[in-house]
């Protein structure tokens, strides 16, 4: 199985994704307000990627965003789960759009919220989809940063231990893209009861697929990670990184 088929089978069986999806629910609220801001045309054409379960496109939604939307997901579960929330308008379709290509377009708006940081190369995949813009079309993602779950990698890190978590991209490669302006970064915590309860929400989330090539820990090494995380608090630390590009900015 490859790497993308096991994000996407994880995806696919996270059947308790909007009761643990705290963070995502605020990310794709603050992103839709973002893209409501935006000077789109009167009826733009919309490119949703990795919708999950309909957070974002449901936000987009609520900020009254009118237009022809294909949303896209690359787990075939996901998209079942956000049409049942939205109902009839949009199309949806699977796509994993890291190395795939959407059908129809060029699109006046491509956005996304927390499912790029899954790409194994995910500066490169933006700048693809540049292809896919109209003149003046903007990118509005909203991916994590290196500074995504801290204390867990401390706690690794405290017993010289290496953290299974994915190498999330810096800003800064971001922002060598030519972002409409830097790419703002916000951290949001998240409190823990304790270390079971994160890794039990990583997998209620589908978010649990380890770093390419991570060996598991022994039981007693993850005991070890698990009680430095507890003395640390417990939290876990979102660093959300929103990206900006256009097509002009581009130069195509």
């Amino acid at each position: 199985m490859s790497r993308g088929e096991a994000i996407a089978a994880a995806f696919a069986g996270a059947r308790d994704y909007d009761r643990h999806a705290r963070v995502q629910h605020r990310v794709a609220r603050n992103l839709a307000r973002r893209i409501a801001a935006l000077p789109l045309p009167p009826a733009p054409r919309v490119l949703e990627i990795g919708c999950g379960t309909g957070f974002l496109t449901q936000a987009l939604r609520d900020e009254r965003l009118a237009g022809e939307w294909l949303v896209t997901d690359i787990a075939p579960a996901m998209l079942d789960r956000a049409r049942a929330r939205i109902g009839e308008g949009p199309t949806f379709a699977v796509l994993d759009a890291e190395h795939g290509a959407p059908e129809g377009g060029p699109f006046d708006l491509i956005c996304s919220s927390l499912a790029t940081q899954w790409f194994a190369d995910e500066a490169a995949a933006l700048a693809r989809w540049r292809e896919w813009l109209a003149p003046g079309g903007s990118i509005l993602v909203a991916t994590l940063g290196p500074g995504t779950f801290a204390e867990w990698r401390a706690a690794h890190e405290a017993e010289g231990l290496t953290p299974g978590t994915p190498a999330f991209t810096a800003p800064a490669a971001l922002e060598a893209l030519g972002p409409v302006e830097p790419p703002t970064v916000e951290a949001i915590v998240e409190p823990h009861a304790d270390a079971r309860a994160f890794l039990r929400a990583l997998r209620a989330i589908g978010a649990q697929t380890a770093a390419p090539g991570h060996r598991p820990l022994s039981s007693g090494a993850l005991r070890r990670v698990m009680r430095r995380f507890e003395a640390g608090g417990a939290c876990a630390t979102y660093e959300v990184v929103t990206c900006h590009l256009t097509r002009a900015n581009g130069g195509a």
